[in-house]
């Protein structure tokens, strides 16, 4: 088995290695059932906890949804969205903000062919970082750093990514979280990994509208803090796979080795439970020792180890109430956040296959497999930002909210 741990050492060091044996994770409980269900409404995922992580959660949907290409090019589509989305008084200057920014947006899925279709159009927006500026019962603010990859599966032009930075206002209101307001400028630039070779455009045709789903984050968990139950339905394996993702990049992952066992057992299937431990307590080593990073995910100068996975698009390959596997497209970021630039924090864009079972009342994971990059072209006219510039996206207040 190849774990994501595997895909992320490989984009965090300077070269691949093969894991060691080390010790079995701790035991845990049977997982409870979710009781705040996210439901959609009109294409817009809604029914948050009145939490941190459910904000997060909101924050994060209503950003994808905003840059999907039914709400930039359908108009009627995009109004019945943001009526959902947008606190009383509020859904009509969101409209026409909305209609503003989608009329400058929608020409990015072009590429360079003569016209935008449901069956080339690439859109897809994904979460490296969610920071929480404010919070109460009543209201909240989060500023998400965000990679965004637009452009056409057809002609000669590959699809190009993008990264910005989201400031979106949220107010608590008909017992959900509603949009108040959303900004956006441009956002800390990652390099694409020098050993990525951007594709050729047909290769993003499993990514259109048609082939593959935006992830939904929910925002629920356990009391232990990890993903709650899913549903035992297809939509419940794609975000079990999807938060497995998330959390294998977490840098958590790598420094904490309690956490790291911890979440291993409330996500992995317990036939491989301690193999996949063992695999991962040598690969968070490895990290660790070659960046140079301590417990506390820091270098001797006090650099910061980043490390992220954002989910873009799902599909399933298979699905039975017993099994299932899903394909994700994800921007992996990882890196040292510090003065020594050849360290800094790069994007690596990764196929990943998540096998998964059903097992005590919940889907967990048996593999998850690379399936191979797919890698658009960087910023145009964008330089990388510097490596010390990433201390601000780093450490677990950061993290977005699972699925």
């Amino acid at each position: 088995m190849v774990t994501a741990a595997g895909v992320i050492v490989n984009m965090a060091t300077a070269s691949p290695s093969t894991p060691a044996p080390s010790s079995s994770a701790t035991a845990h409980s049977a997982p409870q059932a979710n009781e705040d269900s996210v439901r959609e409404l009109d294409g817009v995922p809604v029914g948050y906890p009145q939490t941190q992580s459910g904000a997060k959660a909101a924050a994060a949907n209503y950003t994808t949804v905003s840059g999907s290409y039914k709400f930039l090019t359908n108009k009627d589509a995009r109004h019945r969205a943001v009526a959902v989305m947008a606190a009383k008084g509020t859904a009509e200057a969101t409209a026409k903000t909305s209609d503003h920014a989608s009329a400058e947006a929608v020409s990015s899925l072009r590429g360079d062919t003569s016209k935008v279709s449901a069956e080339n159009a690439i859109a897809r927006t994904g979460v490296l970082s969610a920071h929480v500026l404010g919070f109460d019962a009543r209201g909240a603010m989060v500023r998400l750093w965000t990679t965004t990859v637009r452009g056409s599966a057809a002609g000669h032009s590959t699809p190009k990514t993008d990264f910005q930075s989201v400031t979106v206002t949220l107010t608590w209101e008909s017992n959900d979280w509603k949009l108040k307001g959303s900004s956006a400028t441009n956002g800390l630039v990652a390099p694409i990994d020098v050993r990525q070779a951007s594709n050729v455009p047909g290769d993003f045709s499993g990514y259109v509208p048609t082939a593959a789903e935006d992830p939904v984050l929910s925002g629920s968990a356990n009391q232990d803090g990890f993903p709650a139950a899913y549903g035992r339905d297809e939509r419940g394996a794609r975000a079990a796979a999807v938060s497995a993702t998330m959390l294998y990049g977490d840098p958590r992952f790598f420094v904490k080795e309690d956490w790291r066992h911890r979440m291993l057992a409330a996500t992995a299937a317990s036939n491989v439970l301690h193999s996949v431990t063992s695999d991962t307590d040598s690969t968070a080593r490895l990290v660790m020792e070659n960046r140079g990073v301590g417990a506390d995910g820091k270098t001797a100068d006090g650099s910061e180890l980043i490390t992220r996975t954002a989910p873009l698009a799902t599909r399933s390959i298979s699905y039975s109430d017993q099994a299932a596997s899903i394909e994700l497209w994800t921007a992996s970021v990882g890196g040292v956040a510090g003065k020594d630039e050849t360290q800094r924090p790069q994007v690596a864009f990764l196929r990943m296959t998540v096998d998964l079972v059903w097992e005590g009342g919940t889907w967990k994971t048996t593999a998850v497999t690379p399936s191979g990059p797919l890698v658009p072209s960087p910023p145009a006219m964008q330089e990388a930002d510097p490596a010390d510039s990433f201390a601000d996206v780093g450490g677990a207040s950061n993290a977005p909210a699972t699925a």
